[in-house]
């Protein structure tokens, strides 16, 4: 049977600008902290922590770059919800290079995918602790949208 999935939010992130750490052992490795945003859907929404969120992107040998997220939500009623996320994101170099100049480029002509996890005590949300969820996005004016789906 084929994968089902229902969207669960679309999440708009706002960063600051790069910090450039350099060739490691791992590859190139590129942090970006999250200056805050906002996630909406009709099961969740909220505002994107501008206090607590990271992407230590890692430019790899093959040429894809390998992302580790970690994101504070603040739900509209209060609650807290850690999301942590690994994705890939491959593209030509040509795009790989438009990117790095912060140009509009239309997502179908790069691939982005992560496989978000959620984190809360917050028990109106701890349906979250027990889903698989996926998502595609990528950069946009201001900063990185998703839209994220849960697994069915």
């Amino acid at each position: 049977m084929p994968l089902q999935s229902r969207p669960l939010f679309k999440l708009f992130m706002t960063l600051h600008p790069a910090l450039e750490l350099g060739q490691t052992p791992a590859g190139g490795r590129r942090i970006f902290s999250v200056s805050g945003g906002y996630f909406e859907g009709e099961r969740l929404k909220g505002d994107v922590s501008p206090l607590i969120g990271s992407d230590l992107l890692l430019a790899r040998a093959d040429g894809t770059f390998q992302q580790d997220v970690r994101l504070l939500l603040v739900a509209d009623d209060g609650d807290l919800i850690l999301m942590t996320y690994r994705g890939i994101r491959r593209s030509t170099p040509a795009v790989d290079e438009r990117l790095a100049r912060g140009e509009a480029v239309d997502t179908s002509e790069y691939y982005l995918r992560t496989t978000p996890y959620f984190e809360t005590a917050a028990p109106q949300h701890a349906w979250l602790n027990q889903i698989v969820a996926v998502a595609q996005g990528g950069r946009c004016p201001g900063g990185v949208e998703y839209d994220v789906f849960e697994i069915l």
